[in-house]
């Protein structure tokens, strides 16, 4: 989004959160930001971000870290206090488009989904579909997922890992498919139920509540919080904590979505939505 250039280009220092491939670094670096520190819980995603960076010498440091670390990864990078802190939520398209990463229901591959790089820690996908109790399936997939057919879903799933564990993303987006209704159009039925166990699997709301204050502590009399989200939840969580934050005013009073013209070059922004407030410099 042009609008995050705007609001954080005159920024000495920026933390971005979730710098992914480096899309959003690179244009705050070329707007004239000093320097940009990048932290992100996928290493290959952070390799990525370091060699599309390198002509920026110093003005870029990497840190492999999820941002719910924050205040202590920036402190790893020599940072105490920054013009701008920049969250891209949700998962990368690098992500989506790697098939062995199993984030899309649209790709063949393993129920993986963890957002840091696959080595074997931390629950996957799969544990989630095979292990979890019907009930707590029901209540992932409309918790996070926003799904109204929760509970046929789950339980189809559970129908179906009675007879063979559920191991691909193919299985899972045709057992999602096969208990909801019929529909010509519209996305694929499967994408809520991807969505809620994504988030399910790396706690993103988690990280994300986490992650906030430690962003606000961060900044300078002046300084930016930038946050876009990609669903309901997320917005809501970075709406109410700004609201709540006595040091914290609103930017934009409304969410700003994407134009037309970022929409037909980027068709996975559609459902982007950004927020931004400013630290008094009282409470600095």
């Amino acid at each position: 989004m042009t609008e995050v250039v705007e609001l954080l280009s005159e920024k000495t220092v920026v933390v971005d959160a979730t710098v992914g491939a480096g899309g959003h670094a690179e244009a705050l670096l070329e707007a004239g930001v000093g320097l940009v520190v990048g932290l992100d819980r996928d290493a290959a995603a952070l390799g990525q971000a370091s060699a599309r960076l390198g002509r920026f010498g110093d003005g870029f440091r990497a840190v492999l870290s999820r941002f719910s670390r924050l205040a202590e990864a920036s402190q790893e990078a020599g940072i105490t206090v920054a013009g701008g802190v920049l969250f891209d939520l949700g998962v990368s398209s690098m992500q989506l488009d790697e098939g062995e990463r199993g984030f899309s229901y649209r790709v063949s591959g393993p129920l993986d989904m963890r957002m840091g790089s696959p080595d074997g820690r931390g629950p996957t996908a799969a544990d989630v579909v095979n292990r979890y109790p019907e009930e707590d399936l029901s209540r992932v997939i409309f918790e996070y997922g926003e799904e109204r057919f929760a509970r046929r879903i789950a339980a189809a799933i559970v129908r179906a890992r009675s007879r063979a564990p559920l191991s691909s993303t193919n299985e899972l987006a045709g057992v999602v498919a096969s208990a909801v209704p019929k529909r010509r159009g519209g996305p694929h039925p499967a994408r809520r139920t991807f969505q809620a166990i994504r988030i399910e699997v790396n706690r993103e709301l988690e990280e994300l509540a986490a992650s906030l204050p430690q962003a606000a502590g961060l900044l300078e009399g002046g300084g930016r919080l930038v946050a876009i989200s990609y669903h309901s939840l997320e917005d809501r969580i970075v709406k109410r904590f700004v609201a709540a934050d006595p040091a914290l005013s609103a930017i934009t009073k409304k969410p700003v979505r994407p134009s037309e013209r970022e929409q037909q070059g980027n068709p996975r922004a559609r459902s982007a939505r950004l927020r931004a407030a400013e630290r008094s410099p009282e409470a600095a």
